[in-house]
């Protein structure tokens, strides 16, 4: 991704009075944050060669290989994603929870059914993908399991 394509979505991220934009383009993702120190990243997600990092403006563009390890679950269905039964209730799984084949992962609501999505295999669970509430396509990937 060119340098100018980074700075217009930083100026898209001030402007817009946003503080979250995430960008998918082949095999790079760009995730810019704002916050206290501005921090821009940019994330092949393939490995590729060493980092490197670049200023613009104000932002700074850090460019680093994304090593992604374990299994990743992916969403089998179209629909809205649900870590807990309820508002009220406590996820089904967090960050570091070990599951075993057939545990519950998440809910995905589509056309009003509730699909408990569950563990096809053993693992602890080292990232949720996905935050709660929010509209996942067939093949998103929403939580990544290692199997150490």
């Amino acid at each position: 991704m060119e340098i100018e394509k980074i700075a217009s979505l930083a100026q898209i991220l001030n402007e817009g009075g946003l503080t979250l934009l995430e960008v998918e383009e082949g095999n790079l993702r760009i995730r810019l944050e704002k916050n206290s120190t501005t921090i821009v990243t940019a994330s092949p997600t393939v490995t590729q060669g060493a980092a490197s990092s670049v200023n613009i403006t104000s932002p700074v563009v850090a460019v680093a290989p994304v090593v992604e390890t374990g299994k990743a679950i992916l969403s089998p269905m179209v629909g809205v994603f649900y870590q807990a039964a309820s508002p009220t209730s406590e996820p089904f799984v967090s960050v570091g929870k070990r599951v075993q084949k057939g545990d519950v992962l998440c809910i995905i609501e589509a056309m009003k059914l509730m699909n408990e999505i569950t563990a096809e295999e053993e693992g602890t669970v080292t990232e949720i993908c996905v935050e709660n509430g929010v509209v996942v396509e067939f093949g998103t990937k929403l939580f990544r399991l290692s199997q150490v």
